[in-house]
């Protein structure tokens, strides 16, 4: 049985990708902040004896170190790092909150990291030793004709740019890394107006991992496969 470790597991994206890896046999470890309040995740606990729901605070750094080695005998096949925040909306040029910028680059590129610097050990011993993180096509430079978003946009940016790191650290090893853009999605961070579902964008990342291969590390994806230029 594969066995995937997701953070952010308690809503949205995370939870849709709980559910469809548990329904196609996956052992699941799933985290969250705070799983007693994670009504979602008990309830597929009720139905999948493969779930194990787990607290992280993914900038919590001792946190994540205990529970790496409580995990250390464990064979991780798939780690993806799906919590992040958006920050603050609607300010200007000018407006940048400092405080509010380094908040979102603490949980959306530092936590990253230090999370693969955790979960290595554990993606050494699994078989499938992919990496995956949940960036966004508003870090693509190329893309950005409309400015603006600086805190966002720059710490997606930054993230696309640990990935490529860690391949090519990682991947004489056989761990593959991966940036992946999910789509404009119906959850508390893309609004009501949003494009497609949680569903629809689980479907289509898993579908992207499940046919990722060596040459593709590093790179950055949509939920479609199709490639994001930097």
């Amino acid at each position: 049985m594969n066995t995937l470790f997701i953070t952010g597991a308690n809503r949205g994206i995370g939870l849709a990708l709980v559910k469809l890896y548990l329904e196609q046999g996956w052992r699941v470890l799933a985290t969250c902040r705070a799983p007693q309040a994670a009504e979602a995740l008990w309830q597929l606990e009720q139905q999948f004896s493969h779930l194990q729901i787990l607290a992280l605070d993914i900038t919590n750094y001792a946190q994540m170190a205990k529970l790496s080695g409580t995990l250390h005998d464990v064979r991780i096949d798939l780690v993806i790092n799906n919590a992040g925040i958006y920050g603050p909306k609607g300010y200007a040029f000018g407006e940048c909150d400092v405080e509010q910028w380094q908040r979102v680059m603490e949980v959306n590129v530092i936590a990253p990291l230090k999370l693969a610097e955790a979960f290595i050990p554990q993606l050494r011993l699994g078989k499938l030793k992919t990496f995956a993180v949940l960036s966004s096509k508003v870090g693509s430079m190329t893309n950005n004709t409309k400015g603006g978003g600086y805190i966002y946009r720059s710490s997606k940016a930054a993230l696309n740019s640990v990935i490529k790191s860690l391949s090519n650290d990682l991947l004489s090893e056989g761990i593959k890394t991966v940036a992946l853009h999910p789509g404009w999605v119906k959850t508390d961070m893309g609004g009501p107006n949003a494009l497609i579902s949680a569903e629809e964008s689980a479907q289509g990342l898993k579908h992207v991992l499940d046919e990722l291969h060596e040459a593709q590390s590093g790179g950055f994806y949509d939920y479609q496969g199709l490639a994001i230029p930097w």
